[in-house]
Order: structure tokens, then sequence, then C-alpha cells
């Protein structure tokens, strides 16, 4: 069991019970996935752009990444339905809590200037996205190796209802929320 699961149903179950009194433990928020996700514009002139993010993308997440496709045909960027344009990776169980662990206390701390992360990016549904400019605050991401500054999004999914009840869970797991 991953030690940032074990703190959750020890320390953050009984906090969220007391503060939003819940009659039914299941009805305690919880994370449902975190879906890690690099778009690549770039990625239509330059193929191999996408296969280093794909290895970056890896790393990172401890998992192979999707290729995502075009949806449809856009003329103005030279877009065809179909083409490569983008990868991502859906983490959930002891892969998504050990990334929750590894953004929260070694990536976010190590963002240029950083003073918290904003709390308005929640969806209304309890679910938060955030993005990041740089890939290069993951320790696994080798400096010299990378060719160019990527940047990814990163949408972690909770089974909370409202914001507010997402926002105190993700708070109580440790996210760096700007006051």
């Amino acid at each position: 069991m991953s030690q940032l699961k074990k703190y959750y149903e020890e320390t953050v179950v009984p906090q969220l019970e007391e503060t939003f009194t819940y009659k039914n433990k299941m009805q305690v928020p919880r994370l449902d996935k975190i879906v890690l996700n690099m778009g690549l514009g770039e990625a239509i002139q330059n193929i191999k752009l996408l296969d280093t993010a794909s290895e970056e993308l890896k790393l990172i997440a401890g998992q192979q990444p999707v290729i995502t496709r075009a949806k449809r045909s856009i003329a103005a960027f030279k877009l065809r339905a179909g083409m490569p344009i983008g990868c991502m990776v859906t983490l959930r169980h002891i892969r998504m809590y050990d990334f929750f662990n590894k953004l929260v206390n070694v990536a976010l701390p190590r963002v240029r200037d950083f003073r918290g992360i904003s709390g308005k990016a929640f969806d209304g549904h309890g679910n938060y996205s955030l993005g990041i400019k740089e890939q290069i605050i993951f320790p696994e991401v080798d400096y010299d190796k990378i060719d160019r500054i990527k940047g990814m999004n990163i949408s972690i999914v909770t089974t909370a209802p409202t914001d507010e009840e997402g926002k105190t869970l993700l708070k109580l797991m440790g996210m760096p929320f700007r006051n």
C-alpha cells in the first residue's frame, strides 16, 4: 500500500467525515484518477517531437502513454483528422497515489518563484486541473537530454460532488494552495 493512501485512510477520511458529516463512509471523497496530457501542435511538422514527449511522459508517469490523434481536420493549421498531435496517460490506484505524492512534495516545490497553486481551477464537480509549463521540474527527466521545454496538463479527478469538498480533500492530502 502506498504511503499516501495509508495517510488518506488513517488521517484524511476522519477529518473529512468530521467536517462534512457524511452518513456513510462511502460518501467520503477520494482520488479517482490522475490524467497527464501533453498536447504538441508542433508534431504536425516534426513527428520526432512526439516520440521524445512520449518517452518523457513514460519516465514521469511510470507507464506507457497513449498517442492522441486529431478528431477533425483544421485547414488553417494544416491538420488532418487522425494525425498524431499529443500523448496522454491515465494513472489509477497505487501509481496515482505515488505520482500525487511526487507532484506535491518534489515537483511543485522545484517550480521557480513558487507561492502555491491557484484554488480557482476546479470544474464545479470537485475535479482540479493544473497546467505545468516545464516538464523538467520532475526529477526523472534528464535536463541534458531534452531538446525543448514542453508543458503538460494534469487533471486530478475526485469523487467529490462539490468544489469545496474537492478542495478540502486535496488540501488535506498536501496540495499547496495559494492563500
